[in-house]
């Protein structure tokens, strides 16, 4: 999608410091610049810190929904066609001459199910692409989505098939197409590039699909609840957020912190989990904080809470077939090890 909106040398997107690689990696696939951001308490990107990040070489936010809690889209999408914002703006193709702005591109990875004052994730922005890796809640074991939400002259119907084209190497026709009576002549019309998804895997996807939200969802909110039953009992457990009256998580993960502690207590807490028999993880390494964008130039330090969630932070098992019982366990094995890692 960034080189669809014909995004390249000089130019810069701005992202999360807090966020898998892949959002930043994207960025220095097209030779543009991530200009990192840092997050509020919600783990999401402070859309109050987007302004001041903002250049003449701005092209695009991408705003990641981590966990599956929606961002702040209200903020961000009135930033970007405030005045003072627009008249900054430089375009450099024909989509971003058309767009007149920059382009609000959601990073949905987690939140597909997720609501924001009563919309869907996959509509609240420009456009917004989704996961359907292995470990994402609706899966197809790998691939993801795009959802076109673009507004006029914009016409999404047709920026759809354009990316059809595109994700057939440039190809007019797809199989399916060819194999239509005397309709085996196609063309090229530019260098795309294969991105389609297998019918093997859109099959699962369909499954998925239908069971989504009447039960997937359902259960894993039984558990993020469980979750948050139970460890609100103890003072030193911050609970995350995952709902509100305007917002609704997907429930993708739990993103639990200890309070008033450091990266390696944490660490040790985490080893005592592993060891009573339970895996655990955390999401994620802020970017700074990674090799290649750490030699990049990027500092932590500059990044205070994507630091301090970091460092105090373990997500817990979620997933559709985790019993209750499970849950117990998981719940018993956390609670133990954090009150025999505070204690010495």
């Amino acid at each position: 999608m960034l080189r669809w909106f014909g995004v390249g040398k000089g130019d810069e997107v701005i992202i999360p410091a807090y966020t898998y690689s892949a959002t930043a990696n994207v960025v220095v696939h097209c030779g543009a610049k991530p200009v990192m951001v840092d997050i509020g308490e919600d783990f999401n990107i402070d859309a109050q810190k987007i302004k001041a990040a903002v250049t003449s070489k701005t092209k695009v936010i991408i705003p990641v929904d981590l966990a599956g809690y929606p961002c702040d889209y209200e903020a961000i999408n009135s930033l970007v066609v405030e005045p003072g914002i627009k008249s900054l703006f430089k375009a450099s193709s024909d989509n971003q001459r058309k767009l007149g702005r920059i382009l609000v591109l959601a990073d949905a990875a987690h939140s597909i199910g997720a609501r924001y004052h009563g919309k869907m994730s996959g509509n609240l922005t420009d456009i917004t692409v989704f996961s359907f890796h292995a470990v994402k809640n609706l899966t197809t074991a790998e691939g993801g989505a795009v959802c076109l939400n673009l507004s006029d002259p914009f016409d999404n119907e047709e920026e759809y098939k354009c990316l059809c084209i595109k994700s057939l190497h440039g190809q007019t026709k797809d199989a399916l197409a060819k194999t239509q009576i005397g309709n085996w002549k196609y063309d090229i019309i530019e260098p795309g590039y294969k991105y389609n998804m297998t019918d093997i895997q859109a099959s699962m996807g369909l499954v998925e699909l239908e069971r989504y939200n009447a039960d997937m969802l359902i259960r894993r909110k039984e558990i993020f609840d469980a979750y948050s039953d139970r460890l609100s009992e103890f003072a030193w457990a911050q609970i995350p957020e995952y709902e509100n009256d305007y917002k609704t998580s997907s429930y993708h993960v739990f993103l639990l912190r200890i309070k008033n502690i450091g990266e390696d207590l944490r660490d040790k807490i985490i080893q005592s989990i592993f060891s009573k028999g339970v895996s655990v993880n955390v999401h994620f390494i802020p970017l700074p904080m990674l090799s290649y964008y750490k030699n990049s130039g990027y500092n932590i330090d500059h990044y205070p809470v994507s630091q301090n969630a970091f460092s105090r932070e373990i997500s817990l098992p979620v997933y559709y077939d985790l019993t209750n019982e499970q849950v117990k366990l998981v719940l018993d094995a956390v609670i133990d090890s954090v009150e025999e890692n505070l204690q010495l």
